[in-house]
């Protein structure tokens, strides 16, 4: 769902996506997730050290602090400890909030997600997406512009109904309509995955995903970074073709770059494939 769409400097992370119209879809599945689930569903585990429940409220946490932040205006909340990293505030404050959420029952949760999940939705339709917003770190640009960090939490929402649908036995959502953006917006980490890479100007790498959902992304060695925009060459130096649910899973460490490159299809220079092998594209 690629658009004309752009903020100037920022071609280096390839053509923009557009996932507005998404989250209103995204956010029905969830509920409907969410409302066929048993009572005992609600206390498996989601990811480790979370259930349900707690992934849920997590969900809950991103929700109210989108709004309250770049709807609201509103300032008040959790700030940095001396010395803390931000994987280590993000960490911290996201199991802050799923502890305080303890005595919240999970038809609680679910009619509060119903309906600060719809504000949500709106609130993204309603983005311009060129104007400056946070920062993505796993794609090294800080302020990023809006379609990325709107994609960036499309991507969370999307990743965090499939880890509930795996803890009561559901398989991935196969959707194309939302695989597909999530991959791509996954795949803007490869600059930065690759950034203490060295290697002479004009070298690609290129990451191929198989499926309906997939596509091709290539990387380019500019001399200060790697970058999306250039042009494909016919023969890349290094090729990895991954399948969607290994790359989705990599991207998220539901799998580790080992395991990914095991199941890989790799042609050229493998050391430049591992390392793009290296990708993830969440706080980790």
């Amino acid at each position: 769902m690629n658009t004309q769409l752009d903020l100037p400097g920022h071609s280096w992370l390839g053509p923009p996506i557009d996932a507005r119209s998404l989250f209103a879809p995204e956010q029905a599945a969830l509920m409907a997730t969410l409302r066929s689930l048993a009572p005992a569903d609600w206390g498996k585990e989601a990811v480790p050290g979370w259930t349900v429940r707690d992934l849920v409220a997590h969900v809950l946490g991103d929700f109210y602090g989108r709004l309250a932040r770049d709807r609201d205006g509103h300032q008040d909340g959790p700030r940095f400890a001396p010395g803390e990293t931000l994987e280590a505030f993000i960490h911290r404050i996201n199991q802050e909030w799923v502890d305080a959420h303890h005595r919240v029952s999970p038809a609680a949760l679910t009619d509060t997600l119903d309906l600060i999940g719809g504000q949500v939705a709106q609130f993204f339709e309603a983005t311009d997406p060129n104007s400056p917003s946070l920062g993505v770190s796993w794609a090294g640009i800080d302020p990023a512009p809006m379609w990325l960090d709107s994609a960036r939490d499309f991507t969370e929402f999307w990743t965090h109904r499939q880890q509930i649908r795996q803890a009561v036995g559901l398989g991935t959502d196969p959707d194309p309509r939302f695989l597909s953006v999530v991959v791509d917006t996954f795949m803007r980490a490869l600059p930065h995955t690759l950034r203490e890479v060295i290697a002479p100007v004009g070298t690609q790498v290129q990451v191929g995903i198989d499926g309906p959902a997939g596509g091709t992304w290539t990387v380019t060695a500019t001399g200060h970074r790697w970058s999306l925009a250039e042009p494909d060459v016919e023969r890349p130096a290094a090729l990895v073709r991954l399948d969607a649910e290994t790359a989705w899973r990599l991207c998220t460490r539901g799998i580790q770059p080992d395991a990914a490159v095991a199941r890989a299809r790799i042609d050229g220079d493998r050391e430049l494939a591992e390392a793009a092998c290296q990708i993830v594209s969440i706080v980790y």
